[in-house]
């Protein structure tokens, strides 16, 4: 009888500390209430595409290698999407001084992305973000897979070969 309760106990501590590896290993995104480009409150839990992956770019547009980086991809977004569903969330840090002028620069683009405002950086802070451009990819699940920072140009495609791996993850 002792060794049969060992053995289950053993078995769920092995199952828990699994589960928080998995946990440790594809972190998921903070809870962060963030800003529409018309002003309407938008909470990150609300981040999903239907279990197909997903890209977030923080960004500003005063950072120009941010906007390097959104106009690359934006080139080739529509192929992205047909090929993998992905959904982009761009994602500006632009502060109350400037946030204003993130609707008619995102729209003077014609980005297809989901465009959202962190105006008191509030979303940043809790994803340990310290430089922009700053780029990850969610698995179907909203579970960070894989990020960088910097934009050098060609770096899109090395977003679209990691982007590939998860697609039917």
């Amino acid at each position: 009888m002792k060794k049969i309760f060992f053995i289950v106990l053993l078995s769920l501590s092995l199952m828990a500390y699994s589960q928080e590896e998995a946990a440790k290993k594809y972190p998921r995104l903070p809870v962060v209430e963030l800003k529409t480009i018309d002003g309407k409150v938008f909470s990150t839990k609300d981040i999903a595409n239907d279990g197909k992956p997903m890209i977030l770019s923080l960004w500003a547009t005063w950072c120009r290698p941010c906007i390097q980086e959104l106009m690359a991809i934006s080139d080739i977004y529509d192929d992205w999407v047909e090929e993998t569903g992905v959904k982009l969330y761009a994602i500006s840090i632009d502060d109350s001084k400037t946030a204003s002028q993130v609707a008619p620069f995102v729209n003077g683009r014609s980005w297809d992305y989901v465009v959202l405002q962190d105006i008191n950086s509030d979303f940043k802070r809790a994803m340990n973000v310290v430089d922009v451009p700053y780029l990850c990819i969610l698995n179907g699940n909203g579970e960070i897979v894989w990020q960088h920072t910097s934009y050098a140009p060609g770096g899109e495609y090395e977003v679209y070969e990691e982007l590939l791996k998860w697609v039917k993850k």
